[in-house]
């Protein structure tokens, strides 16, 4: 792999991720921008403890534009896009409407101090997959997939080190069912300046499970019992493991987990990064057949889950490592033309109502395998 980092005219870094070392990147992006300039905020909920991002500039982030004015594309034929080169394997840039940018800063006050705000620190990242607009991560090869993934490593190696930043998240949204804004194959990254809430919710379990007597490591047990009852089991391979959970929230959803447990990206092992593009890109085409080949390509999210990066040494730290990073991959789609929606009881009480059995989604993932 070879990395070359540049600027944009609006000072956003940008970086190219290429398979052969003799790769030049030299082209200027020309387009006359002003500086990038945004100003995130960060409100904290005291009810529910959790931090909510404020971001009026992300109102007029583009939106559906046709094809021929994709900023994902490269810049060819006199059209200036985000990426300015004329051709490219993968690349990664800053937002241009960023969600969190820039360094910490002090808290303020409000309501005599039951409210508090401060600057939303971190950095948000666009990853484009190919140069093709057309295609998907699951129509990528193995090579091109396998340096995806080690731009996810390096990208979340260096955004871990800016100040402020404690949690790393690689994510690919598909399909407008979803609200994806742009229809060229990318993903986002977001360095959160706070552990998510989902993640906090993890480590809190974790941390129960290991003080009850007998208690192990709970993402090691949750495998092995997912292996043991083997129905919701989707792919076994040498270096990963897939199931559905067993109290899966969606309709069609996977969690791949690699072995052994590792905390994040960083730790993943050259074996399980070998497998990973063959394992990873036949979960993604046997997601694209659930509904039969003649229906439009399944939407779907897909979600790193990284352990946050915690300074210094103590009960944090060492809980850190015990965290598995894995990947959930699922759908809202639920049949044919049908989707998911997170009405009343799922997003009024978060509690979520699946109409596919865990078991039912599995056999049917199972029944698609390529041949």
């Amino acid at each position: 792999m070879k990395k070359t980092s540049a600027r944009l005219a609006d000072g956003r870094e940008i970086v190219y991720y290429d398979l052969s070392d003799a790769a030049v990147r030299t082209a200027a992006d020309r387009r006359p921008l002003p500086p990038a300039a945004a100003a995130p905020e960060i409100r904290h909920d005291p009810l529910l403890d959790d931090w909510v991002g404020v971001t009026a500039h992300r109102n007029v982030r583009t939106y559906h534009p046709p094809a021929d004015e994709c900023p994902l594309c490269p810049s060819r034929n006199g059209r200036l896009t985000e990426i300015p080169e004329a051709d490219y394997d993968v690349a990664v840039f800053e937002n241009r409407f960023p969600s969190f940018s820039g360094g910490p800063g002090p808290r303020t006050a409000h309501g005599g101090g039951l409210f508090t705000a401060r600057p939303g620190a971190g950095r948000c990242e666009v990853v484009s997959f190919t140069a093709d607009h057309d295609a998907s991560f699951a129509d990528l090869g193995e090579e091109r997939a396998r340096l995806v993934l080690d731009a996810w490593t390096d990208r979340t190696a260096e955004l871990s080190q800016l100040p402020g930043v404690e949690q790393v998240f690689c994510f690919e949204n598909r399909g407008e069912e979803i609200g994806v804004t742009l229809s060229h194959p990318h993903g986002q990254i977001y360095a959160y300046p706070f552990t998510t809430p989902r993640t906090a919710r993890m480590l809190r379990s974790l941390a129960a499970h290991g003080e009850r007597p007998g208690g192990d490591n709970l993402f090691d047990d949750l495998v092995a019992n997912e292996l043991a009852a083997g129905d919701r089991v989707v792919l076994d391979g040498e270096h990963w493991t897939a199931f559905v959970p067993f109290a899966a929230h969606w309709p069609y959803e996977v969690h791949l987990y690699p072995k052994p447990r590792v905390p994040d990206l960083l730790a993943l092992g050259e074996e399980a990064r070998t497998e990973f593009p063959q394992v990873y890109l036949e979960l993604l085409r046997r997601f694209d057949r659930i509904f039969g080949e003649d229906q439009p390509r399944t939407p779907y999210i897909a979600a790193w889950h990284q352990a946050p990066f915690v300074r210094g040494r103590g009960a944090g730290a060492a809980l850190r490592e015990e965290f598995a990073l894995h990947l959930e991959l699922f759908t809202i789609r639920r049949a044919p033309g049908k989707l998911k929606y997170l009405a009343g009881s799922e997003s009024g009480m978060n509690v979520f109502i699946n109409d596919v059995p865990p078991e039912a989604a599995a056999e049917r993932l199972r029944e698609v395998a390529s041949t």
